[in-house]
């Protein structure tokens, strides 16, 4: 929300209360509870009129220190993003003062409190980090129509008569809090979800607001109140309702949050590097689960407005196998239902006669798992729809009667996910269905409605989507056990991380929205998302075989891997046969490299130097994620702090996919050290340094860092979930001479150790310059050993 005209000004109408004195200070063994005047206290009589903020400072654990602002105290709001779900908090927090400030410190994070003026100042044993200074905390009374007629004219506070039909009228003032910290010279801001614009957000306005619209514009589906910086800090924002921040685009070097409500607490997380900071952020907020090893298979969709039947299913699978591109998981989009009726959670019986002995029959003869697309919303035409009525399972207006709306289905009604009668409802519903999908959750009502469990619908807004996601999710994790659920969902929240996998949304089927895809993967994995995917060939209109072959390529060293379009198909063959051979080729190579998406754990250097931990367990364990963006991995390089058109897949691979036309030069970056290419380990390049070439169509760029140890496992060997203790071959890259790794190899699934690889570099005068020493444990099948 932008309240000013200009730096000085404000815009008229607008009435600031800013925090401007600290009039008293209570000290307890957690944090300091400050009581700060809105206005110049000099005698008595100054302390008649308010507002007065009560602002607590403390450390809910180590390295974390947290501001909780508040205008009119009362009760504590129902709908809140869940802390510390999986780890508990790690204590660590001294008080101490004089004449001129309060300290809190918490690990090597320090907060200073001056009173008069009022400020605080974080700091880290390296330097000053960021500051809340005089005038930087407030309250606003904004008129409503500034509210209507502000530059963000889709806020929610607009009543916006399409997701709200019939709303309730505005009061004629909206109280909103206002912090702001200030950003330094060169500092640069990323983050906030998945976010489709420019990858740092220096400049731009962000609506922390779930709604559909597409990867092509400044909505977005993951919206996320939190930010890192390459200071060596982040900021989330603990509120999940509507939250607007202006990223140095109201005044330039400042960030700006602001929320419509009594209450904004923020917490300033410190780390000496940034993947130390998302393992506390994730600490407070949750870790990415661990996925079943089939889920990084390749999944294909019947897309969404194609005409699709048993013998379409079929014709898909036996095609792509006859070409060596294996479908691990097979996705049923909308039209398994008939039309008209989403959700009725029956097969439509026009195209699918027997779903039953169907569904058995393609899993045994193709080997793939069943993924059936489904959301939250009810079409009243639905044949459940009388029962979800009748037991009061959707979301309700004021009136009592249930909320809704045409568009997506007829009269479509929503299910209130805070019932736990409807949940039960629900969940009922989907028993019989194995392996899930799950889409939209997004616009989700929010005023003239009421939620079963009173939640605030505005708090709810964001938050219904964790919430669903969890309910589905958890569902599966009782029928099929620990490690073995997994959703694919389109929706999500702060916290939402812990119910994987997302993927990124509609977009077109164009270089631009390939990018925009990226962009938004990069900045979802940047706010503690593990995972990231995206439609290969993209959702909207059908990509020229040019473009379909390039996104193919980065699809497939993505986390996660869907082909899946709008009114086209997305089987290689409809693009060419020479679509089919590179996508055999990628797909080989991202199972070849599962013992390193999976589950690797190696320590790597010259003397057990610690280089590489990934993956799903590494997810779960430090909320690293998979695509790094390249600032997370080089943040001492500041040329990584701008790149957003190529990532890391885990620390050890730098993939650069091509966004251009054939005939033009792509161009990517490589830092310091030496980096050997993954398909063609002759050709070396040392860095850093900035790469223009043609590439192939039928190539993508994937350069293995130095020092790095690779596990593969067998050539062609069909699928993801195999066992990775047999058949492996080692690639040592670029090792020093004495130089140790050491790799834990698990089974295939679960995180039990099942051996260790220990790779030593030789001595150069013994064995020449890439002799290596390689000693497997006992119950390891270690094939070709090679050294690049």
């Amino acid at each position: 929300m932008k309240f000013n005209d200009g730096f000085w000004l404000l815009k008229n109408g607008i009435k600031p209360f800013y925090g401007l004195q600290v009039v008293q200070v209570r000290e307890d063994d957690k944090g300091y509870d400050l009581q700060v005047a809105t206005r110049p206290i000099r005698h008595r009589g100054d302390t008649l009129g308010g507002p007065v903020l009560s602002v607590r400072v403390h450390s809910p654990t180590q390295g974390v220190i947290g501001v909780k602002i508040q205008h009119v105290v009362y009760g504590e709001p129902t709908t809140n993003i869940q802390l510390f779900p999986d780890d508990g908090p790690v204590p660590d927090m001294t008080l101490s003062k004089d004449d001129k400030k309060h300290v809190l410190q918490s690990g090597d994070l320090r907060a200073e409190i001056t009173e008069n003026p009022y400020t605080i100042t974080f700091k880290s044993p390296e330097r000053t980090l960021t500051e809340a200074g005089v005038k930087h905390q407030a309250v606003f009374d904004v008129p409503s129509r500034w509210t209507i007629h502000s530059a963000s004219n889709s806020s929610c506070l607009a009543q916006d008569p399409l997701s709200n039909p019939r709303p309730a009228p505005l009061p004629p003032t909206v109280h909103y809090i206002n912090s702001e910290l200030n950003t330094s010279p060169g500092e640069l801001i990323y983050g906030f979800g998945e976010q489709f614009g420019p990858f740092v957000k220096n400049g731009q306005g962000v609506k922390i607001w779930n709604q559909d619209g597409g990867t092509s514009s400044e909505q977005a589906y993951k919206c996320v109140p939190f930010y890192i910086t390459n200071r060596n800090y982040g900021v989330f924002i603990n509120h999940p309702g509507e939250v607007e921040v202006e990223v140095c685009s109201e005044k330039v070097s400042r960030v700006g949050v602001s929320v419509a409500d009594n209450t904004l607490e923020y917490f300033l997380i410190y780390g000496k590097t940034p993947l130390e900071i998302l393992e506390r952020y994730t600490r407070m907020t949750g870790r990415p689960a661990i996925l079943p090893s089939w889920t990084y298979g390749l999944w294909l969709s019947t897309s969404f407005l194609t005409s699709y039947s048993t013998e379409t299913v079929s014709g898909f699978l036996q095609g792509m196998e006859e070409r060596n591109c294996p479908v691990r998981v097979f996705h049923l989009d909308c039209f398994w239902m008939k039309q008209y009726e989403w959700c009725s959670f029956t097969f439509d019986p026009d195209n699918f006669k027997n779903p039953k002995a169907y569904l058995t029959e393609i899993k045994q003869k193709y080997g793939v798992k069943i993924c059936l697309w489904i959301n939250p919303y009810i079409s009243q035409l639905s044949p459940v729809f009388k029962e979800g009525v009748e037991g009061g399972f959707f979301i309700k207006r004021l009136d009592g009667s249930p909320w809704q709306w045409d568009l997506w289905q007829p009269g479509l009604a929503i299910v209130d996910v805070t019932n736990p009668a409807a949940r039960k409802w629900y969940n009922d519903k989907l028993t019989a269905l194995l392996d899930l999908g799950t889409d939209f959750g997004e616009r989700i009502p929010h005023a003239s409605v009421a939620f079963h469990d009173g939640s605030d619908p505005m708090r709810t807004h964001n938050m219904f989507s964790v919430i669903y996601n969890e309910l589905v999710f958890n569902l599966l994790k009782e029928r099929f056990g620990e490690g073995e659920a997994v959703v694919f969902a389109r929706a999500s929240a702060a916290g939402g991380q812990r119910f994987p996998v997302h993927w990124g949304g509609d977009c077109e089927s164009t270089y631009e929205a390939m990018a925009e895809a990226l962009r938004g993967a990069l900045s979802l994995t940047v706010s503690g998302f593990g995972y990231a995917s995206h439609d290969i060939g993209g959702f909207e209109g059908h990509p020229p075989a040019e473009i379909y072959q390039r996104w193919v390529a980065f699809g497939l060293f993505s986390s996660h891997s869907r082909l899946h379009g709008s009114s086209s198909y997305r089987v290689p063959w409809i693009y060419g046969e020479d679509a089919a051979r590179s996508m055999s080729k990628f797909l080989d190579a991202k199972h070849r490299l599962m013992p390193y998406l999976y589950n690797l754990l190696a320590d790597c250097g010259r003397e057990e130097l610690q280089l590489v931990e990934l993956s799903s367990i590494q997810a779960r364990l430090h909320g690293h994620p998979v695509m790094r963006a390249m600032f997370l991995e080089f943040s001492e390089d500041r040329t990584t702090h701008y790149l957003d058109r190529q990532y890391m897949l885990g620390p050890n691979l730098l993939v650069a996919p091509v966004f251009v036309p054939l005939g033009e030069e792509t161009e990517y970056y490589l830092p310091a050290g030496k980096w050997t290419s993954f398909f063609h380990p002759e050709r070396t390049i040392e860095g850093p340094r900035w790469v223009r070439e043609h590439v192939l169509i039928d190539e993508i760029h994937v350069w293995v860092r130095a020092g790095s140890v690779l596990v593969l496992g067998p050539e062609r060997v069909g699928r993801p979930d195999y066992d990775y203790t047999r058949e492996l071959e080692v690639r040592a890259y670029k090792l020093e001479t004495g130089q140790v790794v050491v790799v834990d190899v698990p089974k295939g699934k679960g995180v039990e150790v099942a051996g260790k690889i220990k790779v030593t570099k030789l001595e150069e005068q013994a064995q020449g310059d890439e002799g290596v020493n390689v000693v497997a444990d006992e119950g390891l099948q270690v094939g070709k050993v090679l050294s690049f």
